[in-house]
């Protein structure tokens, strides 16, 4: 007698396994369990395929990487950051990391899944950014994509669907399919995350650069210069905690930090 999986009984099935952790918790303790129900490797791609469309507009409208001291800086910033991933993930230092800066007055700035950075000017010129705050900035966008928020997004957007047969949609048949590639393609895009994901991001951020040599304290200055700059519309700070929480968060977190970075120096 064969025995079959309901699509409701195959649903709760890959709810509960699932459940599972991207990264280690650093010295921060970013630690939880993370519902994850597509693989990174189908993120990947499409991350690869959404940065080399952006890449290709940008640079058929003259504006990718026209700064070469500012590109230089900000590649500077990630070529220290970088190798300090494997504090959290293993396999960070050899994903396909790449730089890029876009001319645009946004104050934005992301990393894709698999470690497709882009950083907009008018962040760093606007609100003339330190190489501190650049790594501030930096080790946040890094932070997503080494906890794969956007990969936890999409998972939570089939799992909105499993009243109408998610383990259908999950196994590529159906409407479903088209469903979820949306979904993935407005989170790979949009970056826009929630408030825990963002505070998860700061956290794992600060603690990246300041294993990079980078003084953590700049946190707090660079939303200074954020709450100061009317920034509050930006991209960048869709869905974030409001500055004053943020900056608190970061204070609260130095005691931890400072040390890092003060290991650096010695």
């Amino acid at each position: 007698m064969k025995h079959y999986l309901t699509p409701l009984t195959l649903a709760l099935t890959l709810l509960i396994t699932a459940c599972s952790s991207t990264t280690e918790s650093g010295a921060v303790g970013a630690s939880r369990s993370q519902l994850l129900l597509v693989s990174s490797a189908e993120l990947d791609q499409m991350a690869v395929q959404s940065y080399n469309k952006l890449k290709a507009e940008a640079t058929a409208a003259g504006k990718l990487n026209t700064d070469a001291a500012m590109l230089a800086r900000v590649r500077a910033v990630a070529a220290r950051i970088q190798p300090q991933t494997a504090v959290f993930r293993g396999d960070a230092p050899r994903w396909q990391w790449e730089v890029n800066l876009i001319e645009s007055e946004q104050l934005n700035a992301f990393c894709m899944p698999g470690g497709k950075i882009m950083f907009y000017t008018g962040l760093i010129r606007k609100l003339s950014l330190t190489d501190d705050e650049i790594a501030v900035v930096m080790g946040h966008e890094i932070a997503h994509a080494l906890r794969e928020h956007s990969r936890e997004q999409v998972s939570q957007a089939a799992a909105a669907q499993t009243a109408i047969g998610i383990g259908t949609q999950l196994l590529g048949l159906g409407s479903g399919t088209s469903q979820l590639t949306g979904a993935a393609y407005e989170a790979l895009v949009a970056t826009r995350f929630s408030r825990s994901h963002e505070t998860e991001a700061d956290r794992i951020g600060l603690e990246l650069m300041a294993r990079a040599g980078y003084n953590p304290q700049a946190g707090v200055s660079l939303w200074q210069k954020m709450s100061g700059s009317g920034g509050s519309g930006s991209e960048f700070l869709s869905s974030h905690p409001s500055d004053s929480s943020r900056v608190q968060q970061i204070q609260a977190l130095l005691p931890t930090v400072m040390p890092l970075y003060q290991a650096t120096r010695r």
